[in-house]
Order: C-alpha cells, then structure tokens, then sequence
C-alpha cells in the first residue's frame, strides 16, 4: 500500500526531486522557498540515499554548482525564491544557451502579494527572457508531480526547466503519495565540449538559434498540453487560468454554477503556451479571460487582442495577490453577474518586532548613540526590524547595506560636516553578497563603519548554517570560516568584535569605531551572539536575570520607543498613571534593559 503522508508544498517538491533520481540539490534559503533544501536533506537521510545536498554562500553559487552536475549528466536541482533568481539570472542566461546532459530544474518560488518579499516580481517572465520552460503547479501534489515532468522535457529538449510555486502552493498542505524513490545510474562523465560548455559570442548566436527551436517543439510538447478540467461545459466564453489563481477559478466556477457553461482550462506551462492550443481558443472563442498572478505572462502570448480579457484589458489587477474574492468578482464582470464585492481588510495589527532578547537590539540600541544624527544603511534580514528603532535608514537588497554606505559617503565627502555612516549587514548576507562591497569600500577608503550583526546562523529564514557553523545541510562537519581574517583579508585595518550583550562594553566599541572612520577609513565591528531561538532550540539559553520595574518609572516611555523590546509593556489607560511592566511570559531575562531607563527604574528583581 502507498504511504501518503501530510506534506508542505515546498516538502512535497523535495520528495519530487529525491523521488525522480536527483542527485544535485543546492540552494540558498528565501521564504517562500527555505524549507525545499531542508526537507530533501530530511528524506535524504531518512531513505539513506547517496546524494549531495548543500546550502551556498548565495544563490549564483548554487545554481552554478548544480548546473555542472548536469553537465556530467546527473539529474540536478537548484530551489531559491523569486529575489535570489535576480542574483542567479547571469548562470540562467547562459545555461539556456548551453543547456544540459542531465535532467536540470530551477525552483523559483514567487511571493504574489508580497508576503515576505521585497518585490512581487514574476519568474515566468524570467523564463521568458532566459528562453526555458516553465511549469506552474497549482497545488502541492502537483508541484510535486511536475518534478518529473520537468525532468522529462529536461532531458528531452535538452535544456533547463523552471519549476515556479507561489506562496500559496510552498505553505500549504496537501495529503501526497510517497512513491518509490529512484536512484539512477549513471555513468558520471563530463565530455569537454568548448564550443558548447564555453561558446564564444559567435557560437552563442548559433546557440540561440537552436533555442529557439526547442521552444517551438517545447510548445507542442502532449503532456503539457492544457487541461480542460470541465470538457462538458460548452459556451462561447472561456476562462484560462494557471497556478493557486486556477484553483481558486475552479471553486468559483462551481460555487456560481457556471461549471456547465464556462470552458475551463487549467495552463500547466506558462511559458512556451502550447502552440495549438493558441490557435483552438482564438477560433472557438469569442471571449477569454485570463486569471494569471501577478503578470500577463499567458494572456502576452494570445496573439487576438480584441477577445482577450485580462490584465492588459484592466479586468484583472497586476498588484497582488488574487484572492477568491477578487477572482469572483471578475468572473462576474465577465458573464455580466452582480456579485457582492467583499471588501478584504487590510489590517495592521501589531507590527513586527525583534524578538525578546535579540542581540540585534542590542546593537542597535548602541549604534544610535554612537553615531548620533547619522545614516543607517541596512540589508536583508530579521535586522531589518531596526527600521523600528529609527536605526535603519535604507534596506534595498542583499550586500547594498555596504555599496550604499559608500553611495552616500562619495554624496557627502566635500561637505564640510559630513555625517557618520553605519551599516549593518548579517553574518549570512555578509557571505551572500557583502564582500565584494567592503573590498570596493576598502580600495576607495569609505569612511563609515560597518556592524556585522554575527548571530550564527541564518536566522529570518529558519535557523539554516551560515559558512561560520561548520556544519552541512545533513548536519555534516564542514570547514568554518572565521569572519573577522576574511574582514582582514579584505583590507580592513580596523576591526573588533564585541558582545552587544556587554551593552556599556559595546557602545565603547561602536564609539571608538565611529571616531575612527571619520578621519581614517572602513572600520568594522564584529557584533558577535547567537540567536536567541536558536539558543533555546538548542537548549543552550542562559540563566535567565529577573527583571523588576520599580515606582521610579514615570512613564516616559523611553525604553519603548527606542529599545522596543516586546515583553516590555506600556501601560497608558489612565492619562495620570502611565507606567511600564514586564511580561514574565515573554521576558528571556537577558537582562540588557538594565541599561536602558534613564530613571534607572529598570532592576534586578529582588530574591
């Protein structure tokens, strides 16, 4: 009997890739896509299978090594989210040229709305560009079942196969098949090729042509043919559909009793449409919608502009994500139907906060009083939240933290009081992407300090190893790299490490820092504690010090709002009597506030 088990999209994915004979798995961690790595590296030890599995320094690294298994014929994968296919787009481009030997699937998991992004961007325009394929599941289980479909027309077209989940489809659950696991073998063989594997711009053009000629078949190809998931409904107006939108649309369908009168089809490949589908739906309809997020990716390709209703028509929004709502009330227009528009509240609730205890607050806290009035450059991660703090200024991707520090310095260099410049980048995206731009820093002698707020691990997107946890995606022992001989090696002459737990000890650090790249140059501080979650996961946490709020508080607030600490608790019902007290639930008794209150009302607590 087949096992089936409760699995997360991005889990269902995994057991996809190790169920198909993937030997390759790489990636760097990016909600929504963080846990496909983890749970290949969960049913790799579970079935004991011979496999490599690895999280990269950043994205372009992982698609880079998982593409040269491929090219010795393995079957290989690379999972990352929307954002990090940016930094991977320059291998992309040029694998579609070169293409493959072994099955090779690229996982760009897409954030319609967005949730946890910074862009909603569209990866299936991406293929486009890059001239791949692209398959949109629209559930888990079929995200799972397209591995191997993606796998197929890999190795049959020779090319590499874009595999795109959104949000909905990553974080949902679905009950899904184990199927038996292959492991396939094959004759490991790079075969040296030059005009293929390193094509001069000649050959690349020779290469594009053959492109697009695995397009034009790829576009033919039957089993990813659309589906028509209603074929006794006859009408004159159909409805196209791909990803969650399509399993939203089917439900609507059903719930508006238009399932018998509205042609359904559910679009598996994006991108190339199937060619002769184009021309069945432009001469057996007189009117289409297309229900697609977040781009008209499908409805770009329908060459009759006049039948086709969509994003481009304005009938579908290009913000957002659809939900079912808005979905109904757009087959209503459609069909000419009064539906009820619901309005979807957009509530704020409580904004996100550093975690009781974090580090990172500490950090921060010392940060602005060292350099009082300054710029705060900022990158990607849970540190983001300083933006809270009023200690960051700027958060535009990873590693930018360091180039825009030096963008603003190059502004303010012949202005006669220049401001301090702080940056603060972590210990992963400083791996990712931040030392290129301390080097670059470095060579043009930026005068700003730079905070590498070190924790550990890699904590936003679920506590993965950073290079310093010598420690592999198995749990493996691998070498460590020491951050601060990197920093050295870079050229920086001043560098210190130091506990922002020691907030009094810190601030001496970040002062010393401040003063000193004002008149010489790049200086960096190493803000070295683990995370506190991952601490208590570990079962490593430290004695907690109990924390106690005397009579001396007069409510100011101060500790509110320029330390935030969230078991910190204001209390202002009464306008004669504010106050603040400690949550004992969520207090970790780190004991940092202790420095905080300018009243010094913030004590040990007594026994």
């Amino acid at each position: 009997m087949t096992e089936r088990r409760l699995l997360l999209g991005n889990e269902a994915i995994a057991r996809g890739l190790v169920e198909n004979g993937c030997a390759v798995a790489t990636s760097y961690p990016g909600t929504p896509a963080s846990e496909i790595l983890a749970a290949v590296a969960f049913f790799q030890k579970e079935n004991q299978i011979s496999m490599h599995t690895q999280w990269a320094v950043n994205e372009k690294i992982a698609f880079e090594i998982a593409y040269a298994g491929c090219q010795t014929g393995l079957r290989t994968a690379v999972a990352m989210k929307q954002v990090g296919l940016n930094v991977a787009s320059d291998p992309l481009m040029s694998a579609a040229y070169m293409g493959v030997k072994g099955g090779f699937i690229v996982v760009s998991a897409d954030d319609p709305g967005p949730i946890s992004s910074q862009t909603e961007q569209d990866s299936r325009l991406m293929a486009m560009m890059a001239r791949i394929p692209v398959l949109d599941p629209h559930t888990p289980d079929q995200a799972k079942n397209m591995v191997a479909l993606g796998y197929e027309i890999s190795e049959t077209y020779n090319t590499p196969v874009m595999l795109r989940p959104t949000t909905r489809v990553c974080h949902s659950r679905q009950d899904v098949a184990l199927e038996s696991i292959i492991q396939l073998e094959r004759d490991v063989k790079f075969e040296k090729d030059p005009g293929r594997w390193a094509a001069t711009p000649r050959f690349r053009f020779h290469l594009h042509n053959q492109v697009e000629k695995k397009l034009a078949d790829i576009a033919r190809h039957e089993a990813t043919r659309p589906l028509c998931l209603n074929p006794e409904a006859k009408g004159s107006r159909a409805i196209l559909s791909s990803g969650v939108a399509a399993a939203h649309t089917a439900e609507i369908l059903k719930e508006m009793d238009l399932w018998q009168s509205i042609p359904f089809y559910q679009v598996l490949q994006p991108f190339p449409l199937h060619a002769d589908f184009i021309t069945h739906w432009i001469s057996t309809y007189d009117e289409i919608l297309v229900i697609e997020e977040p781009m008209a990716v499908i409805e770009m390709q329908l060459a009759d502009r006049h039948r086709i209703r969509g994003k481009v028509s304005n009938a579908v929004s290009s913000v957002g994500e659809l939900y079912p709502e808005h979905i109904e009330e757009i087959v209503g227009k459609f069909v000419g139907r009064e539906t009820q528009t619901l309005p979807i509240p957009f509530t704020s609730g409580r904004r996100p906060t550093l975690c009781a205890g974090c580090p990172h607050r500490a950090s921060f806290f010392a940060i602005k009083k060292a350099a009082r009035g300054g710029i705060f450059t900022s990158d990607i991660g849970c540190y983001t939240l300083g933006l809270n703090l009023g200690a960051v200024d700027t958060v535009l991707c990873m590693g930018a933290a360091i180039s825009q520090a030096s963008g603003f310095y190059h502004a303010h260099k012949n202005k006669e009081k220049r401001p301090d410049i702080v940056a603060t980048i972590g210990d992963s995206t400083f791996f990712h992407a931040g030392v290129p731009a301390l080097i670059d820093a470095v060579v043009h002698n930026v005068k700003f300090v730079l905070v590498i707020l070190d924790n550990r691990t890699t904590a936003m997107t679920g506590s993965q190893p950073t290079p310093t946890s010598g420690v592999g995606a198995c749990g493996e022992p691998l070498a460590a790299v020491d951050i601060e001989s990197l920093v050295r090696g870079c050229g920086v002459k001043y560098c210190q490490e130091a506990n922002p737990y020691d907030v009094k000890g810190f601030s001496g650090v970040m002062k010393e820092a401040v003063k000193y790249s004002r008149e010489n140059g790049p200086a960096v501080v190493i803000s070295r504690y683990p995370c506190v979650i991952d601490l208590a996961r570990k079962g490593e946490a430290a004695k907690p010090i109990p924390i106690d709020i005397t009579e001396d508080c007069d409510g100011c607030a101060y500790c509110i709002k320029h330390f935030e600490c969230p078991a910190l608790v204001y209390h202002d019902e009464n306008e004669d009597d504010k106050y603040t007290t400690v949550d004992p639930i969520l207090c970790i008794g780190c004991g940092v506030c202790l420095n905080v209150c300018p009243k010094g009302a913030i004590v040990i607590k007594d026994g």
